[in-house]
């Protein structure tokens, strides 16, 4: 299993059960799931994931789109929308909390997948510093990074999986996640994305 972690927001516990299968089918982890708003925001102040899963249509005070623009304003997080909704308003509503993917319901496994990867993708992209640089970054940090570490950060970026990061780097899973593990304690970072925003903030962007 790879170390992305994936929060559910869904209100439907069955389909919030499903979407959880079709994840650990595909080897991410889920952080959590959450039924309404303030089960959400709980999951992000103290279960940090590094994308999130959003159903618009939460049968709450506050829909999906409210939590979209809360995660907007107060985190660097992917998100994507799962809904049956695709009307112009709502689409509209959705366009300004700045998604990375809009999934409308039925959907199936690879519909999930490949959201996902996408989004991790193009959302490193958008958020890459101009300069990644060693040398730069360890004078910012206690402990420094070693040449594998800051090589494994920068696949990192990239959106690549464990599995990903093991064949480019012809190494095992289990050294993967050391390497990510001891990324995680020099950056003080508990997640991708948080290690990701430690280094743009690090970096000055």
């Amino acid at each position: 299993m790879n170390d992305i972690k994936v929060l559910i927001i869904e209100d439907e516990a069955l389909i919030a059960t499903d979407i959880a299968d079709i994840l650990e089918e595909y080897e991410y982890r889920v952080s959590g799931i959450a039924h309404k708003a303030e089960e959400a925001f709980f999951q992000l102040e103290n279960n940090r994931p590094d994308i999130v899963l959003l159903d618009i249509n939460l049968n709450d005070k506050k829909d999906g789109l409210d939590i979209g623009a809360h995660i907007l304003k107060n985190y660097e997080l992917p998100i994507i929308y799962l809904t049956a909704y695709a009307d112009k308003a709502t689409v509209e509503r959705a366009k300004h909390t700045r998604p990375m993917g809009y999934i409308v319901k039925p959907f199936d496994g690879k519909d999930i997948y490949s959201s996902i990867e996408l989004a991790l993708y193009n959302y490193a992209n958008i958020i890459k510093p101009v300069c990644f640089d060693r040398t730069f970054i360890n004078r910012k940090i206690y402990s420094p990074i070693t040449e594998k570490e800051f090589e494994i950060a920068k696949d990192i970026y990239e959106g690549k999986t464990n599995r990903q990061l093991a064949e480019k780097h012809f190494i095992s899973i289990n050294t993967v996640k050391t390497h990510v593990k001891n990324l995680y304690e020099k950056l003080d970072a508990r997640s991708r994305s948080e290690a990701i925003v430690r280094l743009r903030k690090i970096m000055g962007k």
